[in-house]
């Protein structure tokens, strides 16, 4: 290859965003990936977050997304992945819904995400309970579920 003056294309690390608690209660699977079943807005919301490369590190970009109108109903950019990114794109998503619709009601909305630590924390669970919605995990270590998560976005 020296002599063709030609080199192999290098693979850049990939940053392991998803770091599961162990210890941590998880939701059960309430979606089962029956993703085209969602049969209204609303039914179920689902959040991830990946992240950005840029010329000073590292951005975080968390965001939920209706399953049925496949929406971006928020999203949250910072440099840490913290449960704060996550907590503030709930809270984002729910501020937006009660502006397009002062009824809006939370309850029975199922939020879906994996099983990273940040979607397992006890200040997420209690703020689901406060607006009651339902948790739900999907499988660990599962591509399939990212598919309808981030679609699209940098970082994937």
């Amino acid at each position: 290859m020296n002599i063709l003056g030609i080199a192999g294309v290098l693979r850049r690390k990939t940053t392991r965003t998803t770091v599961a608690d162990p210890t941590a209660e998880r939701f059960p699977d309430r979606i089962q990936r029956a993703w085209s079943q969602a049969q209204r807005p609303d039914q179920w919301w689902v959040a991830d977050f990946t992240y950005v490369h840029t010329s000073c590190g590292f951005s975080y970009v968390a965001f939920a997304t209706d399953v049925f109108t496949r929406e971006i109903l928020a999203y949250v950019v910072d440099t840490r992945a913290t449960k704060s990114l996550v907590i503030r794109a709930l809270r984002q998503a729910l501020a937006l819904r009660q502006r397009q619709d002062p009824y809006f009601e939370s309850a029975g909305v199922i939020h879906h995400s994996d099983a990273g630590s940040q979607y397992t924390s006890t200040d997420l669970r209690r703020l689901l309970a406060v607006y009651q919605m339902d948790g739900s995990i999907g499988t660990v270590g599962d591509a399939y579920d990212n598919g309808l998560r981030r679609p699209g976005l940098v970082g994937d």
